[in-house]
């Protein structure tokens, strides 16, 4: 079955960064697009990052533009998303999801929509502190 495992979170202090990770099995790697999305305490998830199969397009969510990069290596079946200037809005639990979207054919409107993405991770906490 599919799986999605996400890593890499924790405390950090306002101002810091963070990698994340998220392994994927059990999918066409390089058929599937990936998104980052994060869920604060008592809101909906919300759409942080995203990324086509092949890598050609990524998308970002305004909150997050200039700071945060979406990346994949393909030869590892993983994804991360590489997180800098923290600020204490930040904090939340980050999901991993995943959907079909080979070499470029990922849209923006798709990408922010949580109800596109067939699987999900469990989730990794992120707390960023003043």
């Amino acid at each position: 079955q599919v799986q999605l495992v996400e890593k890499g979170g924790g405390l950090v202090q306002a101002g810091g960064s963070l990698r994340l990770s998220c392994s994927a099995s059990g999918l066409s790697f390089p058929n599937s697009g990936f998104g980052w999305f994060r869920q604060a305490p008592g809101a909906e998830r919300e759409f942080g990052a995203a990324i086509s199969g092949n890598g050609s397009r990524v998308f970002y969510a305004d909150s997050v533009k200039g700071r945060f990069t979406i990346s994949r290596d393909n030869a590892k079946n993983t994804v991360y998303l590489q997180m800098n200037s923290l600020k204490r809005e930040d904090t939340g639990i980050y999901y991993c999801a995943s959907l079909f979207a080979p070499w470029d054919l990922l849209y923006l409107t798709t990408a922010q929509a949580p109800s596109s993405y067939d699987y999900w991770g469990q989730g990794t906490q992120v707390t960023v502190s003043s």
